[in-house]
């Protein structure tokens, strides 16, 4: 746990009887509790956000680039020059 052994930890709960008594204990004990799951639920959302904040500019990178991959001149008429060509070939291939 952090780095206490048996030893310590027994230590630490005779002193923590001895200044709370007996009818603290369980609720400083629930307390604790409490406290360290939102500890955990806390580091687990920021991890979370983390990763969704990765992710998004990922998306962003994408789309930036599909962005400037269609401002480059001369693209649309190649493309038209590719399907033309498909057609050719698939024409080909029928007559053949």
């Amino acid at each position: 746990m952090f780095g206490l052994g048996f030893q310590e930890i027994l230590l630490i709960l005779v002193i923590l009887f001895l200044l709370f008594g007996v009818k603290k204990l369980p609720e400083i004990g629930k307390g604790l509790g409490e406290t360290m799951r939102e500890i955990g639920r806390i580091r687990n959302d920021r991890k979370a956000g983390k990763e969704e904040e990765k992710e998004g500019q990922k998306g962003n990178v994408i789309s930036d680039i599909k962005k400037e991959v269609k401002k480059i001149p001369g693209l649309k008429e190649v493309k038209e020059v590719k399907e033309a060509a498909d057609k050719i070939k698939s024409i080909t291939k029928i007559l053949k």
